[in-house]
């Protein structure tokens, strides 16, 4: 619980007493500020009702997070057994695949940029 509900707990309580203070005195002027404490202890109440919210809702995004991780370190650890286990079995093949990847990611990174023909540049 936050401070900020507490403190507009009480100044709600305080603001209710004085209001009824001044209703039952005929007093116009306690009973408008009594009026007035209470009604700025239910802002700062709700002021702290919605911090405590977004605490809330950022320890549970944070718990989300945290699964989250767990789940996949979990999903990358079974695909890291499954790939090993892949290339344990089948030796010749893993090694085909991985030349034909590193083959093509050779070609892609050095491949001649694109030259630009300068009439794009003046005849526009």
């Amino acid at each position: 619980m936050d401070k900020d509900r507490i403190t507009g707990a009480a100044k709600d309580a305080a603001g209710k007493v004085e209001g009824a203070f001044g209703r039952a005195a005929g007093d116009a002027s306690t009973e408008a500020s009594g009026r007035a404490r209470e009604a700025a202890g239910t802002v700062q109440n709700l002021y702290g009702q919605a911090k405590d919210a977004v605490r809330d809702i950022g320890d549970t995004a944070g718990d989300y997070a945290k699964d989250a991780l767990d789940k996949g370190s979990d999903i990358y650890r079974d695909g890291s057994r499954a790939m090993a286990s892949t290339v344990r079995d089948q030796p010749l093949g893993s090694l085909l695949v991985a030349g034909a990847v590193g083959f093509a990611l050779a070609l892609m990174l050095n491949r001649q940029p694109r030259r630009r023909n300068l009439r794009d540049y003046y005849y526009r």
